[in-house]
């Protein structure tokens, strides 16, 4: 018998807080059955993935710094799905925004630059990443192209540019022929906030932008603009507001934040450039905005818990053998829960009675 989705007029709020929790739940069974399968006991790989990093200081640390990246890339991504606009390539922009960065770092490199050299950087980090985020919406306003194909192809285009560069013509002369850039100036790396330890600088830029998202997306009409465009487009479009200045406006504050996490973590616990400067942060920040409700405060909380998936897969490699992949299972599992219990959410089932013709 077939079935058919209708949408729910009025959803609880209940519900609709709910739906995460649900998700998480539910990756948690799964993810039990999948170390059941590799022949590892469920109780103690949960206890290495997310209790043990809980307790130690280092690793605390270790956590703020992951989440930060995946905090600023997910409040971009939250403008544009506010908007509907599905930016998929927040790992290109992240990768454009390093390069355009540590452009700076390695041109001014051996001279003796001011304190300037680190805020720019952090400009033309902001600056590569919403250029290349304009791109897919060039292409969207202009040709009709989605964005989602067009932002994800970005992706690679930008990866196989770093790739090129740091092999090239940006390759350390003194590196022993290993793909990598010269390590930065002390001016042109990000400031540490303790002496022990990797807690940057850009952790407070983190900061800033949740409390600045959380009023803009809240409080202003730029704000209401989005919202309206994503939910009503039509009404949208009678209260005067210019569908192509939204799309390009919310791919360029997503790019620039992407591009700003880029550069700070080129110009913070990596320190040069490499072949790989991301584990995919552009693709786990996806799960951080759906988790966290499209809200800035909850990306901020979603992305602390992504990020210890990230420590305790690291945790497992090393003491139960376990393979990374798993981690990115979790992740996947995790965003695959979340937009079905959305659906769940919004719609609900209904079988469609068949009819018989004489």
């Amino acid at each position: 018998m077939p079935l058919r989705l209708e949408r729910q007029e009025n959803i609880s709020p209940l519900r609709h807080a709910m739906a995460p929790v649900v998700a998480a739940l539910v990756t948690l069974v799964v993810g039990a059955v999948m170390f059941v399968v590799l022949g590892h006991d469920p109780v103690r790989a949960f206890t290495i993935y997310f209790i043990e990093p809980l307790g130690d200081a280092y690793t605390l640390q270790e956590l703020v710094v992951k989440a930060s990246p995946l905090l600023l890339i997910g409040i971009g991504l939250s403008f544009c799905y506010r908007a509907n606009r599905w930016n998929i390539g927040a790992e290109g922009q992240y990768v454009a925004g390093a390069v355009l960065g540590s452009w700076l770092a390695l041109a001014t490199h051996g001279m003796e630059a001011g304190p300037w050299v680190l805020p720019a950087m952090l400009v033309l980090g902001a600056l590569g990443g919403a250029l290349w985020g304009l791109i897919p919406a060039f292409l969207r306003v202009r040709f009709g192209a989605s964005e989602i194909l067009t932002s994800l192809m970005l992706v690679y285009v930008a990866q196989l540019g770093l790739d090129y560069l740091v092999r090239g013509p940006w390759r350390d002369p003194q590196g022993f022929n290993f793909p990598q850039s010269v390590t930065f100036d002390d001016v042109a790396l990000m400031p540490l906030l303790m002496e022990d330890g990797r807690l940057h600088g850009g952790i407070l830029i983190a900061l800033l932008a949740v409390i600045a998202a959380t009023f803009v997306l809240g409080r202003t009409l730029v704000g209401f603009s989005i919202e309206l465009a994503g939910s009503a487009p039509r009404a949208a479009a009678f209260a005067g507001f210019d569908e192509k200045r939204v799309t390009y406006g919310v791919f360029a504050v997503s790019g620039a934040l992407a591009g700003l996490a880029g550069i700070i973590e080129v110009a913070g616990p990596i320190g040069q450039l490499q072949p790989t400067i991301s584990p995919g942060y552009g693709f786990t920040a996806i799960i951080a905005a759906m988790l966290g409700r499209l809200h800035p405060v909850g990306i901020l909380v979603a992305s602390l818990v992504l990020a210890l998936t990230y420590i305790g897969g690291e945790a497992a490699q090393i003491s139960m053998r376990m393979p990374f992949d798993v981690t990115r299972v979790f992740q996947g599992t995790l965003l695959i829960a979340i937009l079905a219990a959305d659906i769940l959410v919004r719609y609900r089932i209904r079988r469609v009675e068949g009819t018989t013709h004489a």
